[in-house]
């Protein structure tokens, strides 16, 4: 009787645990329009055109509570301002990839001491000859969480502008720019 009362409550605290994480994924949606999106870098020239200056005197919204979970304010347009276009059906529905992250002030989990925005910007595009040669070496030479293998990432869960760099990347490519995010400007490469 013991034993069969510890299965169940170890196997209700497992479903409980992963009802919990399933729940915790999925985006909810709010009411309350996106905000409008803040400039930022060049995915690729044939992805977008340089920032407008209308775009770059977009206001910077006040509350990011009422911020779609998953996308991180100005992370859900192209830096132009420009929507980012549905992935065709011949995309994969899962990439592997990996990233040499360079973090900037502001960014998420960067430190305070963070180095500027500019600056993570040339470091990263400084790093872009090396990655295409050496991948890993240029992982060595990113900040912390930088990694030549990231996992595998299925459709639907980074911002659209990232998400669609990595997905219409040719298998084994460094994207040919710095992709700005959330947690700062990305030098990636499709491994898969």
């Amino acid at each position: 009787m013991q034993r069969t009362t510890s299965v169940t409550v170890g196997l209700l605290a497992v479903a409980a645990l992963a009802a919990a994480l399933v729940l915790g994924l999925r985006p909810k949606r709010t009411p309350e329009p996106a905000p409008a999106p803040k400039p930022s870098v060049a995915l690729s020239a044939a992805l977008s055109a340089a920032p407008t200056p209308s775009a770059s005197a977009a206001p910077k919204p006040e509350d990011d509570a009422n911020a779609e979970p998953g996308v991180a304010d100005g992370f859900e347009t192209f830096p132009d301002g420009g929507k980012v276009p549905e992935l065709p059906a011949s995309a994969p529905a899962r990439v592997g990839f990996g990233a040499v992250v360079f973090t900037y002030r502001g960014a998420q989990g960067a430190p305070a001491d963070a180095r500027t925005k500019e600056e993570a910007k040339k470091r990263a595009t400084e790093s872009i000859e090396l990655a295409s040669k050496d991948f890993a070496a240029a992982v060595a030479k990113g900040d912390r969480g930088s990694t030549t293998d990231a996992g595998r990432l299925p459709r639907g869960v980074i911002e659209p502008p990232i998400e669609y760099v990595l997905f219409m990347l040719e298998k084994g490519k460094v994207h040919p720019d710095p992709v700005d995010t959330p947690k700062g400007y990305w030098v990636v490469r499709r491994n898969e």
